[in-house]
C-alpha cells in the first residue's frame, strides 16, 4: 500500500486540522499554534518551490486522505549526503502502523532515487511513539542527546536515531 502522496494547495485545509496543540507538543517550535489554513498554504508553497533535491516533502494518505505529513531535508556542507527526517500523523492515527509504513516508504525512496547515504531523526526523548516507529523502521539508536533542546520552558534530552544505506 502507498502511503505518500505530493502536497497540493487543496491539502492546507486538512493539514491545518491536523495540527493540534497535542501533535505540536512533540514537534520543533517554528511551527504556528494554532495552525492555521493560510499556514499549511505557506508550507506547501514553500515544499512545491524548494529546489530540487534540497528536500523530499510528502502528505501522508491513508484511504485517500491526507492524515499527516513527512519530510527529508538534506544538509549542507560535508553533510551533503545526509538528511534529516521529520513526521506527524493526526491523533486519531496514531498506533496503527501508518506512520512506520509511511516511514518505510519515504526511506526507500530516498535511497534508491537519490545520493542520500544516510537518514537520522531526533525525537524528543519523552516520545516512547516516534522513538518506537523509528526502531520499526530499521534506524538504530546511536544515543542519548543530552539536554538538547527546550520546549516549553523544559530543557529535555533528544535520541539520535540513524538508517543508513547499505
Amino acid at each position: 500500500m502507498q502511503y505518500l502522496k505530493n502536497w497540493e494547495l487543496s491539502d492546507a485545509p486538512v493539514l491545518a486540522k491536523i495540527l493540534s496543540e497535542e501533535i505540536t507538543q512533540n514537534l520543533r517550535d517554528g511551527i504556528p499554534n494554532p495552525y492555521t489554513i493560510s499556514d499549511g498554504e505557506e508550507y506547501i508553497g514553500r515544499v512545491l518551490n524548494s529546489p530540487p533535491s534540497s528536500q523530499y516533502c510528502w502528505a501522508i494518505v491513508h484511504e485517500g486522505i491526507v492524515i499527516g505529513s513527512i519530510g527529508l531535508f538534506r544538509q549542507s556542507n560535508i553533510h551533503f549526503r545526509t538528511a534529516e527526517l521529520g513526521y506527524y500523523i493526526g491523533i486519531e492515527h496514531w498506533g496503527k502502523g501508518i506512520m512506520t509504513a509511511a516511514v518505510t516508504e519515504a526511506c526507500n525512496y530516498i535511497f534508491k532515487n537519490t545520493n542520500i547515504i544516510r537518514i537520522y531523526a531526533e525525537p524528543f526523548a519523552y516520545n516512547i511513539a516516534s522513538c518506537r516507529v523509528l526502531e520499526k523502521s530499521g534506524f538504530i539508536l546511536e544515543g542519548i542527546l543530552r539536554k538538547n533542546a527546550v520546549k516549553n520552558d523544559k530543557i529535555i534530552d533528544m535520541k539520535l536515531y540513524s538508517l543508513v544505506s547499505e
